[in-house]
């Protein structure tokens, strides 16, 4: 492969997940950016095909068999599963040799690209989206990734320092990495209106001077629904917006939440939203967005999006998070699974808003300078320049 320019090359981006997660969302801006010269191959169908189709991303879906039904916090996969990836890799392989390049966008995508690159004879990139860390993942599946990482990536593109500390610790050899930060599309920002807060909160039946906390991921345990509820109940007459869905089967997880706030009385001021495409507004109408990881995130993007909508934000104090809040300037940092300490953060936040409405600022601008979604394509374009250049002179 000669020396060239990421703008130049064909690059095959492939993921395992048809549903919209973060990584879906950051993945639909990078093929997007790329254009013509990037094609997706999904591993399973759903709304994130729909999603890049109406983008004018060129999508295929490979459904992905037994591999797509192993839980990264299990053990290896069954001899059914790696057969069927094995099956999946040629096919992904053939699509391969009209690329230059694999990007894989997951864990399961990148077992996948791993091989088929190895029968293309294409690099392959993987995009590290998670902590290679326990309980995220079990131990076994923590040493496979890091050495199949050593073995077939050409370069790994962490997204966050913490993210590629984990992939280090893991075994992981610190010289394939390139730490590039999400970034968010600042379009749906700049179109909300001074009107935005009385719309969307009339829309949702919520009292017009409500003090309002807002939290947005999916419905899973780490992400920590719980804790903003038990905070919710130290701060009297606070309105919680809870927006998200259980996108890999934590149902039972989800109705306990709306059971518990049952449980403490404040039925009638949480607001479990479901699933929502209109996040800004969402954000804008709030008057806080809360962050409640119980375990370290890899990146945290709601919490840039939180800070471009223009609010103050409260955060879980680990992971990648404090590479995107400077403590105490740009937003609150609490420690993990800390009720009371999110308590006291809102309730700073309500009983000072000059304070909070400055805050919300400088957050805002920071947002907006280093985790905007230009920059991202941008350094996602430099880091592949540098790996398969690289890769050009081996």
């Amino acid at each position: 492969m000669t020396a060239t320019s990421a703008s130049q090359r064909r690059i095959l981006f492939v993921d395992h997940a048809g549903v919209l997660g973060g990584a879906e969302l950051s993945l639909l801006d990078l093929a997007t950016s790329f254009g013509e010269r990037a094609e997706v191959l999904l591993l399973a169908d759903g709304p994130f095909r729909t999603a890049l189709a109406a983008k004018g991303v060129r999508v295929e879906v490979e459904p992905l068999g037994a591999l797509g039904a192993v839980r990264k916090d299990a053990g290896l996969p069954s001899l059914g599963a790696l057969v069927d990836a094995a099956a999946i890799a040629k096919k992904v392989a053939r699509r391969a040799r009209a690329h230059d390049v694999l990007y894989a966008n997951s864990q399961k995508a990148f077992v996948v690209a791993a091989a088929a690159g190895l029968l293309a004879q294409r690099p392959v990139v993987w995009h590290l989206r998670d902590i290679l860390a326990e309980p995220h993942f079990s131990r076994a599946n923590i040493m496979a990734a890091a050495q199949l990482a050593n073995v077939r990536a050409a370069g790994v593109i962490a997204n966050s320092h913490a993210t590629a500390d984990a992939f280090v610790a893991a075994g992981g050899h610190r010289a394939l990495v390139h730490v590039v930060h999400n970034g968010i599309d600042l379009t749906p920002f700049d179109a909300l209106t001074p009107g935005t807060v009385v719309e969307v909160r009339r829309a949702l039946g919520l009292p017009a001077d409500a003090f309002v906390v807002a939290m947005f991921g999916r419905f899973h345990p780490w992400k920590g629904q719980p804790v903003l509820l038990e905070a919710l109940a130290e701060l009297p007459g606070v309105h919680a917006l809870i927006v998200g869905a259980a996108l890999f089967g934590e149902t039972a997880f989800e109705a306990a939440q709306h059971e518990r706030a049952r449980e403490l009385g404040m039925a009638d001021r949480v607001h479990f939203l479901g699933f929502r495409d209109d996040i800004p507004a969402l954000m804008r109408a709030a008057n806080v967005i809360a962050h409640t990881s119980v375990l370290p995130e890899p990146f945290g993007r709601v919490v840039v999006e939180g800070m471009l909508a223009g609010r103050p934000v409260v955060a879980t104090r680990a992971g990648g998070v404090p590479e995107i809040i400077s403590e105490g300037d740009t937003g609150l940092l609490v420690p993990p699974a800390d009720a009371p300490a999110l308590a006291a953060a809102i309730r700073g936040l309500r009983e000072h808003p000059a304070a909070a409405a400055a805050m919300a600022a400088r957050g805002e601008a920071r947002a907006r300078a280093h985790f905007n979604v230009d920059v991202m394509c941008a350094q996602v374009g430099r880091a592949l320049d540098a790996i398969l250049n690289e890769v050009a002179r081996v």
